[in-house]
């Protein structure tokens, strides 16, 4: 007697019929299955790079141009929407929700650096310390803006003093900005990193300060930095470690400042 095949393997056989008889295979095809992969993968990265165009973005201090503000070797979430994002390999910025103002920590990409031709418009964070309108000037060390004295935020005064007398070559990028008859008296005949201005920042354009202001390059050196240069603000530091004063294997892993992860960016 002939024994009957199971309910199981008769249903198989079945569709496996009316696969044939249709035309279409019983199974997925690897090559479908291998493209639903593929697309997996490129809606991933799809996501991921229009979270870090226009939303957030990760940066790392590589100087200590910004302490006590942000260290070296902070890591840090920029917030890249506030200002406006800018579109890659474009000149176009599309509108943000807000505009930057004096005393934010801002991300931007440098005005031309003539000294510096390897990497002429590095991505730098320093201080928008003045804005379109504004006179500025300093004297003695002590920064004004439209006559008020500015005085550096909490803990920017123990910074170490440097040789206030400095001049450079490249201070000479303020003199067709200057200015005569303020109260700030006229301009000195040549600008040093103490005594400068006064300047009148023009249209359309901010000016930037390190809160390490005796170890920090920054407007002093290569001028005015365009608005639509600005690529974000800085929210807070992630993760952080002594990347410049440890002496440990591996400082990046043994020697982190868990105290600075989730500092707020003021």
């Amino acid at each position: 007697m002939a024994s009957k095949k199971p309910a199981s393997d008769r249903t198989s056989s079945g569709n496996t019929v009316s696969a044939l008889r249709s035309g279409k295979s019983a199974t997925p095809s690897g090559g479908a299955s291998a493209w639903e992969n593929i697309k997996a993968v490129l809606v991933t990265v799809a996501f991921f790079l229009v979270i870090r165009t226009f939303l957030i973005e990760a940066y790392r201090i590589p100087s200590g141009s910004m302490i006590p503000t942000l260290l070296v070797g902070d890591w840090l979430f920029v917030n890249k929407l506030a200002y406006g994002p800018h579109v890659p390999f474009t000149e176009i910025n599309l509108p943000g929700y807000d505009e930057p103002e004096r005393g934010d920590v801002v991300v931007f990409v440098s005005p031309n650096q003539v000294d510096q031709p390897d990497d002429p418009n590095p991505t730098l964070v320093k201080r928008l310390v003045a804005t379109a309108g504004d006179t500025v000037w300093m004297r003695g060390g002590l920064f004004y803006v439209n006559g008020m004295p500015q005085r550096q935020g909490f803990g920017a005064d123990q910074n170490p003093k440097g040789d206030g007398g400095f001049s450079h070559p490249l201070f000479q990028w303020q003199k067709p900005f200057e200015v005569r008859g303020t109260v700030a008296g006229d301009p000195p005949a040549q600008p040093t990193l103490d005594d400068w201005g006064p300047l009148v920042v023009p249209a359309n354009m901010l000016f930037m300060l390190g809160d390490n202001r005796y170890d920090s390059k920054d407007g002093r050196y290569w001028g005015f930095v365009p608005r639509e240069n600005v690529r974000g603000r800085p929210v807070f530091v992630y993760y952080s470690y002594r990347a410049d004063e440890s002496d440990r294997p591996l400082p990046f892993l043994t020697d982190i400042r868990w105290g600075r992860i989730g500092t707020i960016i003021r």
